[in-house]
């Protein structure tokens, strides 16, 4: 996925390139991730989602020891806490994002913002109103966390991402059953690809209730 995900055109933040190549963790499938972002390129990504407090703090270690950007699911204070930034589920409520926002808008270093999203007029409306740094868009490929789920498909994954970044002018990362062996199918105008069981080193359970 490395390979691929260099392929990608990641957009910067206050003069630095976002990374290309994300794991998710998750409570059901991934709920300690540590090993497996250790096992990340530098430079890589974590988005960390529904880690106990113990993990997240082993966590923000590897990411500073690895150079690995760090971005906390749905806590903007467990993200201010860490030095991280925040990434806000689609389909499920945040904690905390008044004051990660305050903190954004006054520089702090690594406050990174990113939205989950899977497409649509919502999707377009919610990015321009909160204006984030990147978008996970999903799912990309049929994908374990939500089985049997309809999935965008590279084209109209690509017409998603056109309009998001028509609406709020902000590049989509691909999430959702990417792994080695769909990550060149990857579309091209990606601008990072994200995974859970793609990027894990251990075995990952399949669930239909991963978060969103």
């Amino acid at each position: 996925m490395a390979a691929a995900a260099r392929a990608c055109r990641p957009p910067a933040r206050r003069g630095r390139r976002l990374p290309a190549l994300w794991l998710f963790s998750d409570p059901v499938r991934l709920p300690d991730p540590r090993d497996a972002a250790a096992a990340l390129p530098r430079g890589a990504g974590v988005v960390a989602r529904g880690a106990m407090p113990v993990v997240l703090a082993g966590l923000a270690q590897v990411a500073r020891r690895r150079g690995l950007a760090l971005l906390v699911g749905g806590d903007g204070r467990a993200a201010l806490a860490v030095g991280g930034g925040l990434h806000l589920p689609d389909r499920r409520d945040a904690a905390g994002v008044l004051p990660f926002l305050a903190a954004r808008r006054a520089g702090r270093p690594g406050a990174v913002l990113t939205l989950a999203a899977h497409g649509g007029a919502r999707a377009a409306a919610r990015a321009r109103r909160l204006r984030p740094d990147l978008v996970f868009l999903s799912p990309l490929f049929p994908t374990a966390s939500h089985p049997g789920a309809p999935v965008l498909g590279p084209l109209r994954w690509l017409a998603a991402a056109a309009a998001l970044r028509r609406a709020a002018g902000v590049g989509a990362a691909a999430l959702g059953g990417v792994a080695a062996g769909t990550a060149r199918r990857a579309p091209r105008g990606a601008a990072g690809l994200a995974a859970i069981g793609g990027l894990a080193q251990q075995a990952v359970a399949a669930s239909p209730h991963c978060l969103r």
